[in-house]
């Protein structure tokens, strides 16, 4: 008598390997490049044409600021768009800058400088990911995806 074998590794059997989606593997990826769920979920709600900037080193860690201005200026002047309370960080020290969908970090002449991803610039276009350092503050960048899933490139 022949016995036709009927468990999950039978041919014709229902696979019960689960599988994930896209989502959960950008999530997955977020978490292995240090952004929180909770920072996810806030990156993946931007407006459009908006950006994120996220401390991860220095004073302040944790804190999140808002680029949705066609010009925000970071420094120690108690005006300044992003207040950045250290004496490593000059008056008017940085200035983010809009166009369109990207953004481009601007040094104003600062005393230490600003640099991009570990390089001293007088400016540079940033990416998602990309690290800015005012000072002690060392910020990630993040834009919005809003225009992403409208179909238009990502810049």
């Amino acid at each position: 008598m022949s016995e036709t074998p009927t468990g999950p590794d039978s041919p014709g059997a229902p696979d019960p390997t689960q599988k994930f989606g896209p989502e959960f593997q950008q999530k997955l990826q977020g978490l292995e490049s240090g952004v929180s769920l909770e920072e996810q979920e806030i990156i993946a709600a931007l407006p459009a044409e908006s950006a994120l900037l996220i401390v991860r080193k220095g004073p302040n860690v944790g804190a999140r600021f808002l680029l949705d201005q066609d010009s925000t200026v970071a420094g120690r002047h108690p005006e300044a768009d992003i207040f950045l309370d250290d004496v490593t960080v000059s008056r008017r020290h940085a200035e983010f800058v809009r166009h369109g969908s990207s953004f481009e970090v601007k040094d104003m002449g600062s005393l230490n400088g600003t640099y991009f991803d570990g390089v001293l610039v007088d400016q540079a276009l940033l990416h998602d990911g990309a690290e800015v350092q005012v000072g002690k503050f060392r910020m990630t960048f993040y834009a919005s995806r809003s225009h992403r899933d409208a179909g238009e490139p990502a810049s």
